[in-house]
Formats: C-alpha cells, sequence, structure tokens
C-alpha cells in the first residue's frame, strides 16, 4: 500500500476505505474531537476531515497556541482553544455548538494518558480524566445541546489483574489464556485507570438520567506515528535509533498493539453503530509480552535498515510501582464485530514498520521528550 503523506499512517487505499464505510454517516455531519491535536485525537481528526465532516477541534489551552499534529489541517478545521478542567471554558465550546444546524457526534479522547506519569501526577490525571469528562457532560446537559453520539474513550487498564476471587467471571481460551471483553470484571491498578473506569461510569450516568446518547469504546494499546515517545512503542524505537542498549521496565506483562488506524476506526464504527447506553471493546485480538515486542520492532528496523543489532535490558527503574503492573491484556472484540463489522486489518509487522519511519523522519518531535537522555548523562 502507498503511503498518503510522510506524516500520515493513512494510506490511499484506507482513505477510500473510510469513505466507503463511513461517508454515510460523517460526510458534512458536525463532529467534535476533545484531544484532537495528540496521538489518537490526531488521526481520528485527520479521517474526519477526509470525510468531509464539519470538524470542530477541542484543542488544550497553552499560551503558545501551537498545534503539533493537526496544523496542516488548520484551514480545514475549526480549532478552539479550551481546557476540560476549566468549566467557563467547556461551556463557552458548547454554547457555540448549539449554532450548529445538525446534532453532533462528540468523540471525547482528550486525557492525561500515560500510565507512568499518572503516579508523578495524580490529581492532573484525575482532574483532566475524571472532573474534565464531567464537566464536558454537564455542560452538554446545562445548555441542552442534543448530539447524535457521545464516545468516550476507554482503555483497556481498566481490567487490571484478574482477582482470584472474580476469575471464574472471566473467559479464557483453549490454551488458558485471557481473553477480555465487555463483560469482564475490572479492576484498575493505576490512578490512570481508575480515572478513566470513573469517566466511562460517569458517560453511562448521564446516559441514564438525561438521555444523553453515550457510548464508551474501550482501546487496547493503540500505537503508531506521532505517539508519546515514552510508551513502549515509542521508547523501543527512539532508543533502538540513538543507542546501542534499549532499557526497558519488565518485559514478561503482554499486550494487545492495534495500529492507530484501526483504531480510528474503532471509534467511527461505536459512533456510527454503537448502541447508547453500551460498551465496546477493540483490539488486535492478540498480545505479546514486552520482550518478544522489542524484539519484533528491532528485527523490523534491522530488516529495513534503520540500525544494527541491538541489546534490551530489563532495569528496575522503569518498573510499575509495587504490584501496580498489569500482566495480560488481550481483548476479544466479537461484540464490536457483531454488531459494526469492525475488525483490524493493519499487521504487526505493516504498523511497526510504518511506526519506525515516523520516528526516523521526525527526529526534531520527539527527542526533546524522550526520558531515556538523561541516564546518558555524564557526572558534572
Amino acid at each position: 500500500m502507498k503511503p498518503n503523506g510522510s506524516d500520515s499512517p493513512w494510506t490511499d487505499e484506507a482513505l477510500a476505505g473510510l469513505r466507503r464505510e463511513y461517508g454515510d454517516f460523517f460526510t458534512g455531519r458536525t463532529c467534535l474531537v476533545t484531544g484532537a491535536d495528540g496521538f489518537m485525537g490526531s488521526h481520528l481528526t485527520e479521517a474526519l476531515v477526509a470525510l468531509d465532516a464539519n470538524v470542530q477541534a477541542f484543542v488544550r489551552a497553552t499560551s503558545s497556541g501551537a498545534l503539533n499534529n493537526i496544523g496542516h489541517l488548520r484551514r480545514q478545521l475549526a480549532v478552539h482553544f479550551a481546557d476540560l478542567t476549566d468549566k467557563t471554558s467547556v461551556d463557552y465550546l458548547v454554547k457555540e455548538l448549539r449554532n450548529v444546524d445538525d446534532r453532533p457526534y462528540v468523540f471525547h479522547l482528550g486525557a492525561q494518558a500515560h500510565v507512568g506519569e499518572s503516579w508523578h501526577r495524580p490529581y492532573e490525571t484525575v482532574m483532566a480524566n475524571t472532573i474534565g469528562t464531567l464537566n464536558l457532560l454537564q455542560s452538554i446537559v446545562d445548555h441542552g445541546l442534543e448530539l447524535e453520539k457521545f464516545d468516550t474513550a476507554g482503555t483497556s487498564e481498566e481490567y487490571g489483574n484478574v482477582r482470584e476471587a472474580v476469575a471464574h467471571h472471566h473467559d479464557y481460551d483453549e490454551h488458558g489464556g485471557l481473553i477480555l471483553h465487555e463483560r469482564s470484571p475490572i479492576n484498575p491498578k493505576s490512578v490512570y485507570a481508575t480515572s478513566k473506569v470513573a469517566a466511562d461510569f460517569l458517560t453511562m450516568n448521564y446516559h441514564d438520567a438525561f438521555g444523553l446518547p453515550g457510548v464508551v469504546t474501550r482501546m487496547f494499546n493503540n500505537y503508531g506515528p506521532r505517539q508519546n515517545p515514552r510508551y513502549i512503542t515509542g521508547t523501543v524505537i527512539t532508543q533502538a535509533l540513538e543507542r546501542e542498549r534499549i532499557e526497558l521496565g519488565q518485559l514478561e506483562p503482554m499486550r494487545d498493539f492495534c495500529f492507530c488506524t484501526d483504531g480510528v476506526r474503532g471509534h467511527l464504527s461505536v459512533a456510527a453503530h454503537g448502541v447508547p447506553g453500551d460498551l465496546y471493546a477493540y483490539g488486535q485480538g492478540e498480545n505479546i509480552s514486552m520482550g518478544d515486542w522489542a524484539a519484533l520492532i528491532l528485527r523490523v528496523g534491522e530488516a529495513e535498515g534503520y540500525w544494527p543489532a541491538r541489546e534490551v535490558v530489563s532495569v528496575p527503574e522503569r518498573y510499575r510501582p509495587g504490584a501496580s503492573d498489569v500482566m495480560a491484556l488481550r481483548v476479544g472484540y466479537e461484540k464490536l464485530n457483531r454488531e459494526t463489522g469492525w475488525e483490524p486489518t493493519v499487521s504487526w509487522e505493516y504498523g511497526v514498520a510504518r511506526t519506525i519511519a515516523w520516528y526516523a523522519a521526525n527526529r526534531e518531535r520527539w527527542i526533546g521528550r524522550v526520558d531515556w537522555l538523561a541516564a546518558e548523562r555524564s557526572p558534572a
């Protein structure tokens, strides 16, 4: 497939598929995306622009007003600089949306989404993810804004680890491997995961109380171009591009990695077909250990000529605190497939190759954000 622009993960073929599959739902429709300049938010925004939607991009207000990921789309959408934790700024936005001549779709992706950072910035995480969601929901109700759908982005981290007392409520494959779906018990093991559980439940609360057409799309480990380099995929790639030794945390935990374009299709599918008041989970449907994921990335990068052989080591300084790591995440996406036809289309090898290519071509976009440079500083 031919890439559609060096900074975009969308191919011409994939964009044509988007138009066939979702054009009837989103072309010409007002679509608000919170977190529009973030990783997944920018890819979703790009898809909606390609679908000729009336895109309203909610971007966290800063003094610089810089757009890192959607600047190239500036003439094709309306940007609202606001802050989910500031109810007044949310109110201004919602009042503006009352002037559109259709019922908007809301894609709520704005969040503090890094698990490790949630331990260092717990109050900011809860304020952005929980109070921010509450502010948006309450403002919509306060101002009587009628919506087509309100899609809250959940996370696989909400499932946590299996508790022995409820192990019999989980599903397993024929080899005893855990499969997580919409009915699986949740057991959040981080401030981030707990804040997202609260956001999910608030969405359902406002559906039950006020008829707000809320749905939750529980995502399993999206990866791809533009992702913060402090997530596992980016930290492996950026270290491999710069040095011989790759330092990671625990190598045993298993994750279900889903390329960002398939993730965007998940949100579009849920918004188009999802039943208000319901939850939908998506992911690759396969999982892999952190160690094997790093090995896959290094193998693809070496084959593509980005680096020679690299060494991977586990360092305790990069472990999650205490017993808070989640050991196995893998989705069963049968419900989403049954109700919407969604399924992943991008292989790990292809997705990883596209992601490596982006990091290699955009060093200036990530070098100031990595968390491994400090270990290389020589003593003063």
